[in-house]
């Protein structure tokens, strides 16, 4: 047991008329088991896997043919297949719902705002669906889109995935070349793009890079632009407004095999060309309904939001909802713009149930004091999720404190290589103080130290020692397979080795401590860079931080690299209470060697900071493709410093 209090506990009748107690009964009727708690409901979803996932397709109602075989090749974590006489299709699953309710809600910058219904989402689809088969769009074929997180990018995804397509996206965030890396990889025959975009209160034209990316990009044969802007240009493009204005009478959804690819996303490309990571039909859906109605507890008409990017693995994530017959809330733009209110202001007048962010974001609401609770009606809310990095202890206080207190604050944990997640939340378990409340249900996620021993309550690697369905078919065009391997599978035999620093609480509770790669190591002692970050980014006088360790005398050195609040400058002053704080929070170990002050900390499209990139420049090496970044320039302030020379 927990000697701590938890910030947030389920009442009795939570949880009784949650979903995840609906599926305990089910399980408990359908497989002569008797669960009385989510530990025996996860033990028997690891032991008996094949009952768990077979249950689970019948208890969310998958539409399909799910086969008589559930596994083969199981104890081969690579090999092993799923469902593999299963016929289905993506987009029929989340179009299962024909009413005339809202089912997507749009918001951008510069008052742009609307929604689509049940009804009018099913005939978009069906009218971009009939035009792509017209234009000799086949199963398999792979469709594009560079295109901001808005209703249409959906119509087109379940358009493309409703023939059999695969689907893959970029943020028009993205450079050219960034997006040629990527699609250049794939080879997709059609293009969805748009006029511009809003961001931060500019209105940005695509025009050129789409005509540099269309021309570099051979395999593609149409371009369908969607207009947003208002923007004029002379690309040479299908207009999106005259596809869907043809009436279609039906959609004519194409049987897919259960480990068909479905997607392909990205890796960051920060240590070379992207991974083009390709997930399975059957693994994305059975895992995102797992996760929505079960760990998220979605229920038909909630209406569920995630500050995303077509770019992140969290917008594939979120569109899922639709399965479990939720409406979509998306927003384009900055959520600082015109201030930090925008979100919640969005919230109240659409009355979201469950708000999905990143964990910089909630750390920027509390540095800004801002107390969304106090100036919102907030009652519809009932999940908080927080995911892109880790959420420090500090942050679950604020959002008790600022937001709300009857609330499942849900941190989660997984990623692109899975499109979902190992570690998240739970409408029936308890809220610790910087903990993710339970290891997904299917998910045998262990904890191994050094000598690949499992254990709990010390910090090691995260693993999964047992195959699941959202393990990716493979990456795009590695024939071999070695790349994937490589990739999971080379630290431990079997076993997928996930690159997270982490412990297993006694309870089943995780606490995560940065990616393995970026530990740092002093005196051969391995730290995780978010125990630094926690206490250094409580300070008023840090706006973030990002943390390395350099090689020094034949042993490694921390070096932490602040942003300061406008107004301040790093003297020897703010460095003693720097080093003090560490210090005192962590271990002396923990404390930097050196301090010093950057203007801008260089990250990812999808937000993450790159410690990897960072250390290189610092030690003379080459960062690859820095192209992959969302602001590459800020790399050259990390180079030749003299105080780490």
């Amino acid at each position: 047991m927990n000697s701590v209090a938890p910030l947030w506990q389920p009442t009795q009748k939570q949880i009784d008329q949650s979903l995840m107690r609906e599926f305990m009964l089910f399980a408990n009727d359908r497989c002569k088991q008797s669960f009385s708690d989510y530990d025996g409901l996860y033990e028997w979803s690891i032991d008996e896997k094949e009952d768990f996932w077979s249950t689970l397709w019948d208890f969310c109602g998958v539409i399909g043919d799910k086969g008589k075989r559930v596994l083969i090749d199981g104890d081969d974590i690579e090999k092993a297949q799923w469902f593999p006489d299963a016929r289905l299709n993506f987009a029929e699953n989340l179009l299962r719902k024909k009413s005339s309710e809202i089912a997507i809600y749009f918001r951008a910058e510069d008052q742009v705002e609307y929604t689509l219904t049940w009804q009018q989402l099913y005939e978009q689809v069906a009218s971009v669906a009939d035009w792509l088969r017209s234009n000799g769009l086949q199963a398999g074929d792979r469709v594009a889109a560079y295109m901001p997180n808005m209703p249409e990018t959906i119509v087109a995804m379940l358009a493309a995935t409703s023939l059999g397509a695969v689907w893959t996206s970029t943020s028009p965030d993205f450079g050219e070349e960034s997006v040629i890396d990527r699609f250049g990889q794939t080879s997709p025959r059609f293009l969805f793009t748009v006029d511009g975009y809003f961001y931060n209160g500019k209105k940005i034209d695509l025009a050129d890079k789409v005509r540099n990316i269309g021309a570099a990009l051979p395999s593609v044969e149409k371009i369908i632009q969607v207009n947003l802007a208002g923007l004029q240009n002379d690309l040479a493009v299908v207009n999106w407004a005259e596809i869907i204005a043809r009436p279609v009478a039906g959609i004519d959804f194409v049987p897919r095999g259960f480990n068909d690819p479905l997607y392909v996303l990205y890796s960051s490309g920060t240590t070379g060309k992207p991974k083009c990571i390709t997930h399975k039909v059957g693994g994305v859906l059975l895992q995102h309904l797992k996760e929505h109605m079960l760990h998220c507890d979605i229920r038909p008409s909630d209406r569920v939001f995630y500050f995303t990017t077509c770019g992140w693995m969290m917008w594939n994530w979120l569109v899922s909802a639709l399965a479990s017959k939720a409406a979509l809330v998306l927003y384009d733009g900055s959520p600082f713009y015109p201030d930090g209110n925008v979100l919640w202001d969005y919230a109240e007048a659409v009355d979201m149930t469950l708000f999905g962010t990143s964990a910089k974001y909630i750390d920027a609401l509390k540095k800004n004091n801002l107390e969304p609770g106090r100036k919102y009606d907030l009652s519809s809310l009932r999940c908080l999720c927080s995911t892109g990095s880790v959420l420090a202890p500090e942050s679950f206080d604020y959002v008790y404190a600022a937001i709300k207190k009857d609330l499942c604050l849900a941190s989660v944990s997984g990623g692109t290589d899975i499109v979902s997640c190992f570690v998240l939340g739970n409408p029936i378990l308890p809220v610790y103080r910087g903990e993710i409340q339970c290891r997904g249900l299917g998910m045998a996620v262990e904890v191994f130290n050094e000598n690949g021993e499992s254990v709990r309550n010390q910090k090691g690697e995260l693993v999964c020692t047992k195959t699941f369905p959202s393990q990716p078919v493979y990456f795009w065009a590695d024939e071999s397979g070695e790349k994937y391997h490589n990739a999971y599978f080379a630290e431990f035999e079997n076993i997928w080795h996930h690159g997270d620093y982490v412990k297993l609480t006694d309870h089943g509770g995780i606490v995560i401590y940065g990616r393995s790669d970026a530990t740092l190591n002093p005196g051969g002692v391995r730290i995780g860079t978010a125990e630094i970050y926690r206490h250094v980014e409580q300070l008023d006088e840090i706006v973030e931080s990002i943390v390395i360790g350099q090689d020094w005398d034949s042993d490694v050195r921390v070096v932490l690299f602040v942003v300061l609040v406008n107004g301040h400058s790093l003297d020897d002053e703010l460095v003693k209470k720097i080093r003090q704080t560490v210090r005192e929070k962590c271990t002396p170990r923990h404390m930097p060697a050196k301090v010093i002050q950057v203007a801008e900390i260089p990250r990812t499209k999808s937000g993450k900071i790159v410690e990897l990139a960072v250390r290189e420049v610092v030690h003379n090496r080459e960062v690859k493709n820095i192209q992959s970044l969302a602001n590459p320039q800020a790399l050259e302030l990390y180079r030749d410093l003299p105080d780490l020379q």
